[in-house]
């Protein structure tokens, strides 16, 4: 009988091109599929992000309106294309998010060997973290999107030989168009003086060659030469960018506590749009052993810029708690750090035994599957039906669109709300108020109110939602029938 020759294998042979070909599947599936999962509606976060998006004007850069300009001018075009509901708010960070998993794999895969830029890939971009934040419509995204990006056109040019002009100019021009998501100007900052300061880096900067260099430098200052003209034109992006309201040393501590509990906490009464943890604690354990792994060898870049983008995430955190989101990037790196150390140890047990290597997978695979299927539970279920998190979110589009006709008269009280739904009005959709009229027989004679606003008039239906904690969300009028108070 002919001997088997594991090497020989086609499953063998392209077992990592497999991996990746059936962790890109799944991940789009799911990623596209995100609007009929978790969260079940839209936040108010969001609601406010399709208003900003939807007022953008196409002179918005000479009037200095740049504030997270590409992520608006994206939800504007998804919204004009297919109406305001749920999946075209969310539509941008889907599409952006299914660039930055390929970003975070392809980093990894630079990085590590491939088994475990594989595995590591499958826990960042599956875990319920990760697809929160690709199901949220708000620029929040680009504070993790930029970052990754930067990393991995970093690593296409350090540590090689002659590397390609093409990569020095994308990096400049992306390093550009950071600083106009909000606090991402310390990020390039902070890039800028981590490059001079680290040995590896700054010899990197020393052999590039002299035309993409000096150019890279001339983008740079060109662009923020604008970015100082749009603060002169409008004044208040600066403050947008740079800073957070009523800033004060013991509301930037505060900010820290608020934007790390939900995290790590295990239970949910905290008051956060985050479930709660938001990182499990077997990617806590597999970062740590990252952590500790790697402590012998600091000064190799992927290890310091991990540990020094988890400090830059803390200072972050402290201007916006929101902005704790950033830590899934340097965790994603200590994960890939810990995975390495377990298969280098397992390896060190059988050195000449390959049967005892494969048998690895075993373990490993079962592993990954309850970590990926307890995450994506998790995001599915804790979104829905916990209350501290779920309250957040609203289904009301939804319900607008199926149990009122065009053409009616929306009555809204809500300042953001009726900003908000102002947009179906600019689309000829309803008719949307922000005060009644003294007398509500000058309204239509069915008009509807949106949330817990009742008007003295005949209520001809109430629509209702699991969402909303007393279940009514629409009343529908009838004012042929008013009656007076």
């Amino acid at each position: 009988m002919k001997k088997l020759v594991f090497s020989k294998l086609f499953l063998y042979r392209y077992r990592f091109v497999i991996g990746f070909i059936l962790l890109s599947t799944a991940y789009l599936g799911i990623l596209f599929g995100l609007p009929l999962l978790s969260p079940a509606g839209i936040s108010e976060a969001e609601m406010q992000s399709a208003t900003s998006s939807y007022a953008l004007q196409i002179d918005a850069v000479f009037r200095g309106d740049i504030v997270d300009l590409p992520y608006r001018v994206l939800q504007k075009l998804s919204i004009m294309t297919f109406g305001l509901t749920v999946y075209a708010i969310k539509l941008p960070s889907i599409i952006i998010g299914a660039m930055l998993g390929g970003l975070l794999i392809l980093l990894l895969n630079r990085w590590f060997k491939t088994n475990v830029a594989l595995f590591a890939s499958i826990l960042a971009v599956l875990s319920a973290s990760f697809l929160y934040l690709a199901s949220s419509g708000t620029p929040l995204i680009m504070i993790v999107f930029w970052p990754t990006l930067l990393l991995w056109l970093g690593s296409k040019i350090q540590g090689v030989t002659k590397p390609k002009p093409m990569y020095c100019f994308v990096f400049a021009f992306a390093l550009l168009a950071s600083i106009f998501t909000p606090y991402m100007i310390y990020l390039a900052g902070f890039i800028v003086l981590f490059a001079f300061a680290h040995p590896h880096l700054r010899f990197t900067i020393k052999t590039l060659p002299t035309f993409p260099l000096v150019l890279t430098i001339f983008i740079i200052i060109t662009g923020l030469a604008a970015a100082v003209m749009a603060a002169f034109i409008n004044p208040n992006i600066i403050a947008e960018l740079l800073l957070t309201p009523n800033f004060s040393i013991s509301g930037f501590l505060n900010n820290i506590q608020a934007a790390f509990l939900p995290f790590f906490a295990w239970n949910t009464t905290l008051d956060s749009s985050f479930l709660s943890p938001f990182i499990g604690l077997a990617s806590v354990a597999l970062a740590i052993i990252g952590l500790l792994s790697t402590s012998k060898g600091f000064f190799a870049s992927r290890n310091s810029i991990a540990i020094c983008l988890i400090i830059f995430t803390i200072f972050l955190s402290g201007l916006n708690p929101e902005a704790a989101i950033l830590v899934l990037l340097p965790m994603a790196i200590l994960i890939a750090h810990g995975l390495r150390y377990i298969l280098a140890k397992w390896y060190d047990l059988f050195p000449g035994n390959p049967y005892a290597r494969i048998s690895a997978i075993f373990p490993i695979g079962l592993f990954l599957g309850i970590m990926i299927t307890g995450g994506i539970t998790h995001f599915m279920y804790g979104y829905r039906y916990i209350p501290i998190v779920a309250d957040k979110f609203h289904d009301d589009i939804k319900l607008l669109d199926i149990n009122l006709e065009p053409g009616t008269t929306l009555y809204v009280s809500d300042t953001i709300a009726y900003d908000f739904y102002q947009i179906l009005d600019q689309q000829g959709k309803y008719t949307v108020i922000h005060e009644l009229p003294e007398n509500l027989t000058d309204l239509p004679q069915q008009f509807a109110t949106l949330g817990h606003t009742e008007v003295s008039a005949n209520i001809e239906r109430i629509i209702t939602s699991p969402k909303s904690d007393n279940s009514d969300r629409i009343y529908v009028y009838n004012t042929s029938q008013t009656t007076e108070e």
